[in-house]
């Protein structure tokens, strides 16, 4: 009996594919090498069939024929069906809290960037409408998806789930990639083998949200993740707020993607004739492992999600290492000085430079005065500006405008900017007096908006802003949101933090912004169309680095990644490294330098002045090429490797880091990836100790099909020994 249910069910299942493909209205949303398939019959729920592998109109009818349609409710929501998770929950005006979602209609248009596929549900009973858009980006495997909620009823509807996406995915042997960390340690690479029960990725900060974890993960469909090789799916959420990813896995053959704002503390009461907008879930799927889905992901940011990703990024020094607080005039002419000596670009000013009343000479005064301070700037910025052009470089600098000190002019003339409630004593972050200005407030988005404004009205020629962000919500609370939405505060702060931004980059549009929030905590694709990079971490430790920046590679391209050359004796973690593994790490990202350069000596000086003009000669291939990623430093063996080569393959570049050291230890040899089989390419030490002391490959000429089958033995000598290589094809 039991095996003759199994089989009459296993029957059912498989009829009911065919017939729902039969009578339902298909609709194929693809890119060049993903398909996305979708079901929409009026009346009816949505459902996801399928998403994988590029198929074709005339080849639909094989997804049900070979069992591999999934045949999930598109938007599952609570009320009709309540058990289970779903992606939204709502309570009605009249108290129902149920709702029973059908599509309405399907349209379908092209942009300029995309192809659009919007479904419009709509709730039997009530007339309650969610949107479900797929933009497929056009040159690009990725589909953005988020929901668009109106509430056309007659009293306010309580939302306490409003997921942008859910997605099924086949349950194999899956593994999930994932970026966890924290302050100093930030997007640690993280990868486990995913077993029945939920597994949650979430942010609660309210400001900075990747501190512990980023948005974004990579999901195997076929076993142990690998970079070149396998099934892998790979999503990121562009949010800037709290959020939640969560994957339900059971014994059923599917795991259930549900992704979206982190509702906890947020429920959301949407007015009658108002919209609800959720923020875009980017997702990919790649036959070629986790390289396939970093090359997607970072081939999408610089066509449409990083701002002035065509341009190459500038070679900076930025004085917080050099100096810290203890910025003057004198000492910021001869940073620049220095700086434009070893073939720097653009001068950055740090944190110490700005309050009248009070001075910022720490961390506990002064955020919120954005006025230059005399006393330690006597020329003003208009001096320092002066002094950029005198050594032929840019100048840029550093704020947080979102913050407040509890001493400062802002804090005494507005104490109800701040994010705090009526009755409670506000608690204080950073210096003891730190507090966050309540971005909810129209008024404060003018006055953060305003901070840019007027330095950029005074100064045009300051070409580059750091943007930071030190706290985290405290006293949860705003004096302007009305008593019956306080529970909107961690939505509308963020609502008002973009608001800000597309102002910012409406009114300048050349102006570069860096994303920083206490080092790597705004690495995101929320905030990236409006900052050019993030600040990968605080730690500039080289070592450390190679970690970081290599779990940051996953979902965000190098032209993002700030990597910073810093003290010999690091900062942070006190380790000694060599110039040269210094540098050699930095330009693997987007190169720049964290140190008071008088206090290098002569032969530093010399080895960074040619550090840097090879940097420049291989920039746009590691800023806009594809990457490769060879040997991970996850794995343990003693060393890391990546790679980078333009989409013509005409030109690499390899980067090799010795991660320990032992007497007669054997020399790795690695194959390289992304190279052309039948050319012919030249490698260049690019980076010697010693300009006549090049590597033993330096000049050789080797075919693409020994370097990608047989690779080659990477040169490295004592420890901390590092190399970078450039490939040139040979005609």
């Amino acid at each position: 009996m039991t095996v003759m249910v199994k089989y009459i069910s296993c029957l059912l299942f498989v009829m009911f594919g065919a017939l729902y493909n039969v009578n339902a209205q298909d609709y194929l949303i693809s890119t060049p090498n993903t398909s996305l398939l979708l079901t929409a019959k009026p009346g009816e729920a949505a459902r996801i069939h399928y998403y994988g592998t590029r198929i074709e109109e005339n080849r639909i009818q094989q997804i049900f024929d070979s069992n591999l349609a999934f045949h999930s409710e598109s938007y599952p929501a609570f009320g009709i069906y309540s058990y289970n998770d779903k992606a939204m929950q709502v309570t009605h005006g009249d108290g129902n809290m149920s709702l029973d979602l059908a599509v309405e209609s399907v349209k379908q248009y092209t942009v300029a960037e995309a192809e659009i596929t919007e479904i419009l549900l709509k709730d039997k009973v009530y007339p309650f409408f969610v949107k479900q858009c797929y933009k497929a980006y056009k040159n690009s495997d990725v589909i953005g998806t988020w929901v668009e909620v109106t509430n056309q009823e007659k009293k306010p509807v309580t939302m306490y789930k409003f997921a942008s996406a859910f997605i099924p995915v086949r349950r194999g042997d899956n593994w999930l990639t994932h970026f966890h960390g924290t302050w100093g340690a930030e997007n640690m690479l993280q990868e486990e083998r995913l077993t029945d029960g939920q597994k949650i990725i979430k942010n609660e900060d309210g400001v900075r949200n990747t501190t512990n974890e980023n948005p974004s993960f990579m999901l195997t469909l076929d076993g142990k993740p690998q970079e070149e090789t396998g099934h892998v799916f790979g999503a990121s959420l562009a949010w800037s707020g709290n959020y939640t990813l969560k994957l339900d896995v059971d014994n059923n053959r599917i795991i259930k993607i549900y992704a979206g704002i982190n509702e906890d503390a947020s429920y959301y009461t949407l007015d009658p004739k108002k919209t609800f907008v959720t923020p875009e879930f980017a997702m990919t799927y790649s036959t070629t492992g986790k390289g396939g889905v970093s090359r997607n992901f970072h081939r999408w940011a610089r066509m449409y999600k990083l701002s002035h990703a065509d341009s190459d990024r500038d070679i900076l020094l930025n004085s917080w290492e050099g100096v810290y607080f203890k910025v003057d005039q004198e000492v910021m002419a001869q940073m620049m000085k220095d700086m434009s000596q070893l073939g720097g670009e653009l001068f950055v000013m740090d944190d110490g430079w700005f309050g009248d009343k009070y001075p910022r000479d720490g961390g506990s005064t002064s955020l919120g005065d954005w006025v230059v301070c005399k006393k330690k700037l006597p020329q003003g910025i208009e001096g320092l500006i002066a002094s950029a052009k005198k050594c032929g470089i840019k100048f840029g600098l550093w704020i947080e405008p979102e913050m407040v000190n509890s001493k400062s002019e802002l804090y005494e003339k507005h104490p109800d900017w701040i994010i705090c409630q009526d009755n409670r004593t506000p608690t204080t972050g950073r210096g003891g007096t730190q507090m966050i200005l309540d971005l909810s407030n129209p008024k404060v988005q003018d006055f953060v908006f305003g901070v840019v404004d007027n330095l950029m009205t005074n100064y045009p020629e300051i070409a580059y802003i750091k943007w930071d962000a030190n706290a985290s919500i405290m006293n949860y609370g705003s004096y302007y949101l009305p008593k019956d939405r306080q529970s909107h505060l961690y939505i509308e702060y963020h609502k008002g933090l973009n608001n800000v931004l597309e102002r910012i980059r409406t009114k300048y549009p050349h102006l570069l912004m860096q994303a920083c929030a206490s080092g790597g905590s705004r690495v995101n694709y929320g905030l990236l169309p409006y900052f050019g990079e993030f600040w990968t971490s605080d730690n500039t430790d080289a070592y450390q680095r190679i970690y970081m920046q290599w779990g940051v590679s996953n979902f965000y391209p190098a032209i993002a990644m700030a990597s910073h050359v810093s003290a010999d004796k690091n900062h942070q973690t006190g380790r000694r490294t060599p110039l040269k593994f210094r540098f050699d790490v930095a330009m693997s990202g987007r190169l720049g330098m964290e140190m008071q350069p008088k206090d290098m000596t002569d032969g530093d000086k010399e080895f960074a002045k040619r550090a840097i003009k090879a940097y420049k000669e291989i920039r746009p291939i590691v800023q806009h090429g594809d990457l490769y990623r060879l040997v991970s430093p996850y794995d343990k063996v003693g060393f890391a490797s990546l790679m980078y080569a333009t989409p013509e393959k005409d030109k690499a570049v390899f980067f090799a880091y010795r991660m320990e050291y032992l007497l007669n230890q054997v020399t790795p040899r690695v194959r390289m990836t992304g190279l052309d089989p039948d050319k012919q390419y030249k490698l260049i030490d690019m980076t010697p100790l010693k300009e006549n002391k090049k590597n033993f490959l330096d000049g050789k000429v080797l075919s693409g099909k020994l370097l990608l089958e047989e690779g080659v033995e990477v040169p490295f000598s004592g420890e901390y020994s590092s190399v970078v290589m450039q490939l040139i094809e040979v005609k």
